[in-house]
């Protein structure tokens, strides 16, 4: 496993959406940051990566469920987390609060344990016009999430991959990481 403790630790956290699968341009951008990665993705966001080649980029294995007890923490806390594609699903669960697997326990405590979270939605428009979903948003704001801009896709029109601004989770966190604490 890679611990760099020389540099800050990204905890990047991928959903089910179809973006998923390119992750490794985030994990890229970051390491070229200087950042030291780790994966963690939802249950069904694990079928949309290729966890192998995403555990041999950050060098550490993708988790996806919680630690046995008494097994040693797989990583160190981390110094910012990333969500990226941040699903419909789980932005609202999210959102409510509820903790049903290991990214959304993680994501649940982050902002009391003040570690800044950058999220880039990746969703389509029928989904975004929901009122939880803005309310969800909301919430998530007031707690001090970060929110990305990407602009929801038309349902069925496969996307928008090539809007997808993979970099723009480190841009929002950059300000965040360099205020003295």
């Amino acid at each position: 496993m890679s611990d760099q403790p020389d540099k800050p630790f990204l905890q990047i956290v991928v959903c089910a959406a179809g973006v998923a699968a390119d992750v490794g341009k985030l994990i890229t951008a970051a390491q070229e940051r200087r950042w030291d990665v780790g994966v963690i993705a939802t249950p069904q966001g694990l079928g949309f990566l290729d966890v192998e080649v995403v555990g041999t980029q950050t060098g550490r294995p993708v988790r996806s469920a919680w630690r046995s007890p008494g097994e040693p923490r797989p990583t160190r806390p981390a110094d910012a987390i990333a969500v990226a594609p941040a699903s419909f699903n789980t932005v609202n669960k999210w959102a409510a609060g509820i903790s049903d697997n290991l990214a959304l326990g993680v994501l649940c405590e982050a902002p009391a344990m003040d570690i800044p979270v950058a999220v880039l939605p990746y969703l389509n428009s029928a989904q975004a016009a929901h009122p939880a979903y803005r309310q969800s948003l909301e919430r998530l704001r007031g707690m001090g999430v970060l929110i990305g801009s990407y602009e929801p896709h038309r349902p069925k029109a496969g996307g928008g991959a090539d809007r997808y601004r993979w970099e723009e989770a480190l841009e929002l966190l950059a300000p965040k990481l360099s205020a003295p604490a």
